[in-house]
């Protein structure tokens, strides 16, 4: 049985069943251990810290506990591009900047023929800054998506030389066609990168990270922050967690700038997250600092695919993760940054709540209409786990309850 570790700290009464729901989780070793914070317009409501950073033999989960947030980078992606919006130097429903063939030349699969190779043809029309922030844009990722495998499988049929040229960032339907996960966030982020100047590490400290006071949120950690950081856990097919061995820091590189993704990649804590979240919910700004104007952050909770629905994701590498279907039988969309419910969530989020995730199930959400945000934060694979998604889903239930009553 996991060893499980609880913050001290005082306890509201209508808290407390949320409280035992995550000690029994992770005192049963469904979970290593949990971060998860949720703050009202006032300020931080509800803290929970249980359980461990590493399964069995690991520190306690602490406030401050470093986690892989993967894919939620893509909403500090996405408010650096809407900064550059807000200052004229982007335009949402213009071609892309000339950044490379893929983006401003793209090239759509329109099939197999008969011997199995890959049919192409030019884009119907330019790929734009919506697109790639909407995941409308054509780019999708293989992990969901099982025709791009098939894509990428057949290049191995191509004589040598047409392999060496086939484009291998293909588009597997015309921009702006239909919703489909993918990296559009990727480019997203070479863009911030073209047009202000700056590699995006050094863009999201000056105009994002720093400003805000979120210190632990970083492409590279350094040796402290690495000592708190929680590990990577594994389930099998039986259930049971397996820890992952310890991340080992990348090998300094000090000849050749390190290139980062607007896509992935990042490091951060809960409370960092939250901040970030809480400024989303007011509007632009927290405690005097603004990052975007109140009529920005609107857009990015607002429908900016139309009649296009956001899909369920099914997996083709069901080790990472799990088919992908967060609210079954409700119509979802997407913003800036964020998928959005377009129906309220039976005792929990209101319709028009933003939310998104990481692969390693850090999960967060935004409320504008019962003003709430809350993250959490555990390190599991595969994606979608149930059990975390199971947790997640009673600390959702039980804030609500609690903050009703």
């Amino acid at each position: 049985m996991a060893r499980a570790h609880e913050a001290a700290r005082p306890t509201a009464k209508n808290f407390e069943q949320i409280d035992a729901t995550f000690r029994a989780a992770t005192r049963a070793g469904e979970l290593p251990g949990v971060v998860a914070l949720a703050a009202n317009d006032g300020g931080i409501v509800y803290e929970g810290i249980f359980g461990s950073r590493r399964l069995h033999d690991g520190p306690a989960m602490t406030r401050d506990t470093v986690f892989r947030i993967a894919s939620m980078v893509k909403l500090i992606t996405s408010v650096a591009a809407l900064q550059l919006v807000e200052q004229g130097k982007l335009v949402l429903d213009a071609p892309a900047p000339d950044l490379d063939p893929a983006l401003n030349a793209p090239q759509v699969l329109d099939g197999f023929d008969a011997k199995g190779l890959p049919q192409l043809r030019p884009a119907k029309g330019p790929i734009t800054l919506r697109h790639l922030l909407t995941h409308t844009s054509g780019f999708t990722y293989r992990l969901w998506d099982a025709k791009a495998v098939h894509y990428a499988g057949s290049l191995a049929l191509l004589p040598a030389a047409a392999r060496k040229l086939a484009p291998r960032d293909t588009l597997m339907f015309d921009p702006g066609e239909r919703w489909q996960y993918g990296p559009g966030l990727d480019w997203v982020g070479r863009i911030v990168e073209q047009i202000s100047g700056d590699p995006l590490d050094v863009y999201f400290r000056k105009h994002i990270l720093d400003p805000l006071g979120m210190n632990d949120t970083a492409f590279v950690i350094t040796p402290q922050q690495r000592a708190r950081e929680a590990s990577t856990h594994r389930r099998g097919p039986d259930g049971a967690l397996a820890a992952e061995p310890l991340e080992k820091p990348p090998p300094p590189r000090p000849s050749a700038p390190r290139m980062f993704s607007g896509g992935g990649g990042i490091y951060s804590t809960a409370p960092d997250y939250l901040t970030l979240i809480r400024v989303l919910l007011r509007g632009g700004a927290l405690d005097g600092v603004r990052i975007l104007r109140p009529e920005t952050v609107a857009l990015m909770g607002q429908n900016q695919i139309g009649d296009i629905d956001v899909g369920v994701l099914k997996t083709t590498v069901p080790a990472l993760s799990n088919n992908v279907d967060f609210f079954p039988g409700i119509r979802l969309k997407w913003g800036f940054g964020h998928m959005i419910t377009t129906q309220a969530v039976a005792g929990a989020r209101s319709a028009g709540s933003m939310t998104w995730a990481g692969l390693l199930n850090t999960y967060y959400w935004i409320d504008p209409g019962k003003r709430i945000a809350a993250v959490f934060m555990t390190q599991v694979l595969p994606f979608a786990d149930t059990r975390a998604l199971r947790l997640y889903r009673q600390f959702e239930r039980g804030l609500y309850a609690a903050v009703k009553a």
